[in-house]
């Protein structure tokens, strides 16, 4: 255990369901690891859309969910709980949480911890297991994407999008991305994207089918939803695949489910925060076996936008929602 734990700290607790005023700093204890967890000094928490929506109120909670948000971390391991071999104080880890993310402590399920990748910052690590995450098991491990294949990410600016063009990239696949102005555009392919689509004045689907020569895109992460969905689907190729992590632009739409049969597509989504410990851990594990020796050589790099002090959460959201971003934004204690 290293030493001057305090008792207390301050976190950003949620004052009522609102807009960003409602985010406010409090003090709560610090807690005791559990066994089976580690205790981190947080030196950043990424900000994710899903704290936004938990701040409105709009955000189904998994049981035993903290009323702290921020599901991401980097920091120190001050203390290890009963059990504990392979995380030990001092170490420098980044970590997948189920909330209390947005404070100065936070105890977290060792099987969730990463170690901080070769050649990033230990605060820029705070932007990347949820990311990270989300991406490797829908395009890796739902929508199985192989090298050669042609991908596209809708929003590629974003957190998750950036990390889904480098990851791709990385395992050969060919990438398209969207995004929604010409400066978001060259960062796109600044982070190795083939393609990169202007939505407010290019047709996503006209582009694929020109760089496809008319086959169609072999696999796409979307997380907008909305009258993207039929539009994306008659993109895809036969035996192609979508998949769902956000639902930002709706989540009902008329479609004809017969290209689904007729093009023998795959149509699928998913969500990380319910999963159990044991889930999370898996896809840990696989991130650290399969990801990280990528930072080693070379193929990924972080991508923080901007840091803001803790206490000014209010404003960080403010900025994620005004979508002018590219890549992450963290909260540093």
């Amino acid at each position: 255990m290293l030493a001057n734990i305090p008792a207390t700290q301050t976190v950003i607790e949620i004052k009522a369901p609102g807009g960003p005023e409602v985010l406010v700093p409090t003090t709560r204890p610090v807690p005791e690891p559990k066994p089976g967890e580690v205790l981190i000094r947080l030196a950043a928490a990424g900000v994710n859309r899903a704290d936004c929506l938990q701040r409105m109120g709009r955000y189904p909670m998994p049981p035993g969910a903290p009323d702290i948000p921020g599901l991401e971390c980097s920091g120190t391991v001050v203390k290890v709980g009963d059990g504990m071999t392979e995380w030990r104080a001092g170490d420098e880890v980044c970590a997948l949480m189920i909330g209390d993310g947005y404070g100065e402590y936070a105890a977290v399920p060792a099987l969730q911890c990463l170690p901080v990748p070769a050649g990033v910052g230990l605060v820029d690590a705070g932007g990347l297991p949820e990311t990270f995450c989300t991406v490797w098991t829908n395009v890796f491990e739902r929508m199985r994407l192989q090298p050669g294949e042609v991908f596209l990410v809708q929003g590629g600016s974003s957190g998750i999008g950036v990390t889904a063009i480098q990851l791709a990239k990385a395992f050969g696949a060919k990438v398209l991305a969207t995004a929604g102005s010409d400066e978001k555009c060259r960062a796109c392919r600044d982070y190795g994207a083939d393609v990169a689509i202007n939505y407010r004045t290019e047709d996503f689907v006209s582009v694929g089918k020109e760089f496809t020569n008319g086959r169609g895109v072999d696999a796409i992460l979307d997380m907008v939803g909305g009258d993207y969905i039929p539009r994306q689907l008659n993109l895809l190729a036969h035996e192609g695949r979508l998949c769902f992590v956000a639902l930002m632009g709706g989540s009902k739409v008329e479609t004809d489910f017969g290209l689904i049969q007729r093009k023998h597509l795959t149509v699928t989504g998913s969500t990380l925060r319910s999963r159990t410990v044991e889930q999370k851990a898996a896809i840990i594990a696989a991130l650290r076996e399969k990801v990280w020796p990528l930072w080693v050589v070379g193929k990924l790099r972080p991508f923080t936008y901007r840091k803001f002090p803790l206490t000014e959460a209010a404003e960080a959201h403010r900025l994620m929602e005004s979508s002018q971003h590219v890549g992450k934004i963290l909260l540093v204690p």
